[in-house]
């Protein structure tokens, strides 16, 4: 029996087929790689509570106009004879984020800190008129125009004078009403 020598043609033929074939397995292979990597991705994106970008109002009330600093909410307040109202909070203190949610969900409060230059702050100044009696949170004072503290506009504890607790949102809208009547009468 005589072999007949190979077909130099056909084994390269089927030598570009078994490469051919190896590359669509890989190619293949790759794609799904990528697609479990997009679907892992996309089912973490809807899981995962959104994230929002970090405003002025840190949750106190979006539509309102915040100011940046101190300073510049003292500015404000000398120049467009507006009160000043700072709310001192902490992100992780339980009792501010409490006070945040009573604060932002109440439109009479919205409504009125509209007629007010707002600053919040989570860090404390350096300046002393601001925790005159003492550094906690959640504390609110009022400034006026003359860039006076008002220490006659206190919440309704008397070892805490600036603090406000959710319970307390009506005493904070009647004492901002008595911050813009002052503001009227003595000015």
């Amino acid at each position: 029996m005589q072999l007949l020598p190979p077909v130099p043609g056909a084994a390269m033929e089927k030598s570009y087929v078994s490469v051919f074939l190896l590359l669509v397995a890989i190619s293949c292979a790759l794609a799904a790689k990528d697609a479990g990597k997009k679907e892992t991705k996309e089912t973490k994106e809807t899981t995962a509570k959104p994230k929002l970008p970090q405003t002025l109002s840190r949750g106190w009330g979006d539509q309102l106009i915040w100011t940046q600093t101190y300073e510049e909410a003292l500015f404000r307040a000398k120049h467009s004879n507006k009160p000043l109202m700072i709310i001192h909070h902490l992100d992780d203190c339980p009792h501010s984020q409490a006070l945040k949610k009573a604060f932002a969900e109440s439109k009479d409060i919205q409504k009125l800190a509209e007629q007010f230059i707002l600053l919040n702050l989570v860090y404390e100044t350096t300046d002393k008129n601001l925790s005159p009696d003492g550094q906690y949170v959640p504390r609110i004072l009022f400034i006026d125009p003359s860039l006076t503290v008002r220490a006659d506009i206190t919440g309704r504890y008397s070892n805490r004078l600036y603090a406000y607790e959710p319970s307390d949102i009506s005493l904070l809208y009647s004492n901002m009403q008595k911050a813009q009547k002052l503001l009227k009468t003595e000015l």
